[in-house]
């Protein structure tokens, strides 16, 4: 199983909130799909740490603010240490070509987005009415692990029932 760590980037703008999406290339899931930056987890690697690496990887982007940071402890004894946190949301697929499971942080960021990233394209700011418009049909350009995601943060939004 893999485990992942993925952002949603928030801005305001004068037109409303932005959030920073991609197209990833992925022949073994069936193509190209608009997703969220975000990227496996190394074996012990610190789960903010992978987050703001694979951010930075495919956007360029450096995370500013993580919701839930402030929560984090972390418990060191001789042979362990653990660490735990709040994060936005929590995805597990239970069917599908690849089996994993992954932590959704809000963020806000800076910096100038790459134009092609670690294999990443087309890195932008999508506008958060127009990803509630275009998610809903199931044949969508979003990619199936993100939809859930995606539909949850709408959801928490109020931009979607």
């Amino acid at each position: 199983m893999h485990v992942n760590a993925r952002a949603i980037i928030e801005r305001e703008t004068a037109a409303g909130i932005e959030i920073v999406v991609q197209v990833r290339n992925k022949p073994h899931e069936g193509g190209k799909w608009i997703e969220l930056p975000g990227g496996r987890v190394e074996e012990f690697e610190p789960l903010l740490d992978a987050l703001k690496r694979e951010v930075y990887e495919e956007t360029g982007l450096t995370l500013t603010q993580i919701q839930g940071q402030d929560t984090r402890i972390e418990t060191r004894a001789e042979d362990t240490n653990v660490e735990c946190l709040r994060p936005f949301a929590v995805y597990q697929t239970i069917k599908g070509p690849v089996d994993s499971m992954g932590v959704y942080f809000r963020c806000q960021g800076e910096g100038r987005l790459l134009v092609v990233g670690d294999d990443t394209e087309q890195v932008r700011w999508m506008p958060v009415c127009q990803i509630a418009e275009q998610i809903e049909p199931e044949t969508g350009s979003f990619s199936w692990v993100d939809r859930a995601g995606l539909l949850f943060y709408l959801r928490q939004m109020g931009l979607i029932g």
